[in-house]
């Protein structure tokens, strides 16, 4: 035997290890009909989480519910602002660790999608770029420009080093089964003329030689490079081809509901038309439907973008912000989900044929070998309900704008119209409302910049995010004006054209006014202020609330006082235009710079905390300990009553608040007609109320005894009623169809004490005001009382056998239940 060297064992060992990895590789191709893994037809159902939108602990709940609610992967772009805030140097630490939420969607048994951008959209500040790019020499973003090219490249590179590594590529035995370059191009590359031609081939070029042994995908990029997979985002897919016949129809991004801003109603997308959408992408051929967003989180600290994006980033995905279930969604999607899966061999390896029946009803079957059937029964008219006829495959009654599932093109498995899944009321409860929060509080210390002192200088207006780096939302603007003749300016007029997005205004010390852009856009800040003979100082803080993410040239965009101009208005309209004076600038806050927020701060800090505190005065730091609320569900905090600033729970950012902003009164109503195409403006919620009253604190943020939050209040407000509630099941309702099952669920440990209501008949209503219809059986609140009571769950097929109702007389049957958990 012959005596080796320790390098020679450690080749071998990598070899090993490297074969053994082969041995569990797995093989990703493709046809028009499938994703073909490890020689599986498949269809895929997808679900976008974003890992920096939740935290590490909140990952394996979430996975776990995406699996059960029948999804095969899991799907998220990669942040390339996160990770790498300042150029060269990473992070990849706590809920930035994609690594491990890669592994954890793997060890669920789900697959993944890769989406690495890396510009992301997603609603996100600056749309996922660092702003560092913004300010190197020469640089032009998503175009064909070298420099910005090479941090592209690189960025993308490290990303997959980091993957491979890790051994998470399908082809090392790893979940991750598509990877994405880029993001949404072919949508703004008009803008972009032939340097973005020659951008997206370049992207497609430098993607492939990365060599990640999975397919690669564009999005919305009509003209994607080979072998690049064009696939399609919106809220409806079903017509959409891709480039290539040989390329499978993909879905990236079916959008399950909508994102909200400040100032607006909440959006809502039914149960209904989210799943007539599914349906109907997979009766025209669809072979992956990924929701954005399966569970949306939220946007802790300043990574909402837009501008004016909310800090809570819902979605009305089927997880809510907090991970609970959104009933009846989750429920109905997972439903379909196991309809459509009943056909995935049919529907992968067997022919089509569609047959138009007139009033837009369309059957499509799908023929197997040896003749099993498959087939989708579609009505896309938004008003008329239809009866059809299939001879010898039945009757069918097919409610207007949607879509009948048929095993065996004879069995009705599924129809998107006909909800089954439970509704689930979601409440917020105090442990003891009568407890109130102690508050101590200081003023942003501003005497330094009340008096014009920053750290940098120019004669000139500057960019905002040029010069704050986005390292902070505030950016104070300071010159002096020496005034010869009061007679002129003691009453002048100070206007200030701003790109905003708020500003705050102070004259000689004295806070002179506030203003901020309905829109998020320019806008003019004009304000009488009282002027004296000699040297006035004049200090203007700029705020913004979240960068443009999205648009040709979003990156161009000037935030700030940029250019202005910034004039006086004296008597008789005599101007004095400041925007070319010596102005000086800081970035910040006082109170950030001390880290106020923080638990124990960097410098000393003096809190006041006598008994009473201000109420409505802008720009007050206040700090309040409480306890943590009981048990385990999600915890909220309430901001009814402040104005708009930031809030930080030991030390962690919870986001920027605004419950200041009261929504349009109009626009809402109690039902919510499903049928038709989608628009934000549709079925609309919350109006006449703060955007966003209820701020989401993760139970990992929270200590078992003592806790601190921190609130900085730019405009002014009230925190007398500010109170930490928990987020739970408070009502359940179902109306389900005779044939079909009854599922009833509570959560965190709850069971149903109580049946508030149930029919099983022909009942009338919805969810809070079910009515008895014109017959039902007897023994109906009985049999559910005996089938759920004390229970945290409970299920049974609804038949009339069920409620011993006999024959069948009284035509089909629903059981309407109302519970409380």
């Amino acid at each position: 035997m012959l005596a080796m060297g320790s390098s020679a064992w450690v080749e071998i060992i990598l070899f090993s290890l490297a074969a053994l990895c082969s041995c569990f590789a797995t093989e990703v191709t493709y046809d028009a009909n499938a994703l073909i893994i490890n020689g599986e037809r498949r269809l895929i159902f997808s679900g976008s989480i974003h890992y920096p939108r939740s935290t590490v602990e909140m990952w394996p709940d979430i996975i776990q519910k995406a699996r059960d609610g029948g999804l095969d992967a899991i799907e998220s772009y990669v942040f390339w602002d996160r990770h790498e805030p300042v150029r060269r140097e990473y992070d990849f630490s706590g809920n930035l660790d994609f690594i491990k939420f890669f592994k954890l969607v793997q060890e669920a048994g789900l697959y993944a999608i890769l989406r690495i951008g890396p510009y992301v959209c997603a609603e996100w500040n600056y749309g996922g770029f660092p702003l560092w790019l913004h300010n190197m020499p020469g640089i032009e973003l998503r175009t064909d420009n070298s420099v910005y090219k090479n941090e592209m490249q690189i960025f993308t590179t490290k990303i997959v080093d980091m993957v491979k590594e890790a051994n998470l590529f399908a082809s090392q035995g790893g979940p991750i089964i598509l990877a994405q370059i880029e993001n949404e191009y072919g949508n703004i590359m008009w803008g972009y003329g032939d340097a973005g031609k020659s951008y997206i081939k370049w992207c497609a070029q430098m993607a492939v030689a990365q060599n990640i042994g999975v397919p690669w995908i564009m999005c919305q990029q009509h003209d994607a490079p080979q072998p690049m997979i064009n696939t399609c985002n919106g809220y409806y897919c079903d017509n959409f081809q891709p480039n290539n016949p040989k390329s499978p129809k993909m879905f990236t991004e079916n959008w399950i509901g909508w994102f909200q801003k400040w100032g607006e109603r909440v959006p809502h997308r039914s149960a209904e038309d989210s799943a007539f959408s599914v349906a109907r992408f997979f009766q025209n051929g669809g072979v992956l439907n990924n929701y954005y967003m399966y569970h949306g989180g939220t946007n802790f600290g300043r990574i909402a973008g837009g501008p004016y994006i909310t800090t809570s980033y819902d979605y009305d995905a089927p997880l809510d912000e907090y991970g609970n279930l959104n009933q009846p969604k989750w429920g109905h999607l997972k439903q379909l989900h196991a309809a459509i899966k009943l056909g995935e061999k049919i529907l992968t390896n067997g022919t089509r044929s569609d047959k138009y029946l007139g009033n837009a009803v369309t059957l499509t079957t799908y023929t197997g070998d040896g003749g099993a059937r498959f087939c989708f029964l579609s009505n896309t008219n938004s008003n008329a309900d239809a009866s059809v006829n299939l001879k010898q495959d039945g009757k069918y009654f097919l409610p207007a704008w949607s879509v009948t599932i048929l095993d065996g093109c004879t069995k009705e498995v599924f129809n998107t119209a006909k909800v089954n899944s439970q509704t689930s009321v979601m409440v917020k409860k105090s442990d003891d409302p009568s407890v109130k929060l102690t508050w101590a509080w200081a003023p942003e210390r501003k005497k330094d910049t009340l008096r014009g002192k920053g750290n940098v200088d120019a004669n000139q207006l500057l960019e905002q995010k040029e010069l704050t780096l986005d390292a902070s939302d505030y950016l104070w603007y300071m010159t002096s004006v020496d005034i010869n003749d009061t007679s002129i300016w003691s009453n002048a007029t100070l206007c200030v054209d701003t790109m905003g997005h708020t500003l705050h205004t102070y004259v000689n010390r004295r806070y002179a006014g506030y203003k901020f852009s309905q829109w998020g856009s320019k806008f003019t800040y004009e304000k009488q202020v009282s002027l004296k003979q000699g040297t006035n100082i004049i200090a203007l803080l700029s705020a913004t609330v979240g960068l443009p993410n999205y648009g040709t040239g979003f990156d161009k965009i000037k935030t700030g006082i940029a250019g202005g101009p910034v004039q006086l208005i004296g008597k008789n309209n005599v101007t004095m235009d400041l925007s070319t004076n010596l102005w000086s600038y800081k970035i910040g806050l006082n109170g950030e710079r001390k880290r106020l927020y923080d638990l124990q701060p960097q410098i000393s800090v003096s809190w006041h905390a006598n008994s009473s505190y201000p109420i409505s005065k802008p720009m007050t730091w206040y700090k309040a300990d409480f306890e943590a609320p009981y048990g385990t569900n999600p915890v909220v905090v309430d901001l009814q009553g402040l104005g708009k600033g930031h809030a930080w729970v030991n030390g962690h950012s919870i986001g920027r608040y605004w419950p200041s902003w009261i929504t349009a009164s109009n626009g809402c109503s109690d039902t919510c007609d499903y049928r038709g195409k989608y628009v934000t403006e549709k079925c609309n919620t919350n109006c006449g109320n703060p955007s966003q009253r209820w701020y989401h604190v993760p139970r990992s943020f929270l200590n078992k005894d003592k806790n601190t939050l921190v609130l900085f209040e730019e405009t002014g407000g009230n925190p007398q009623n500010v109170s930490f509630q928990t987020v739970t099941t408070g009502t359940v309702c179902a109306l389900v169809y005779e044939g079909a099952l009854l599922e009833l669920s509570c959560q965190g440990g709850q069971v149903i004490s109580q049946i508030q209501f149930a029919s099983f008949g022909n009942p009338k209503g919805k969810c809070g005001s079910f009515e008895q219809g014109s017959w039902e059986a007897i023994d109906s609140r009985s049999v559910i009382e005996a089938a759920c009571i004390g229970r945290s769950s409970c299920e049974f097929l609804v038949t009339k056998e069920a409620f011993s109702v006999a024959g069948a007389n009284n035509g089909p049957a629903r059981l309407a239940v109302q519970a409380t958990c």
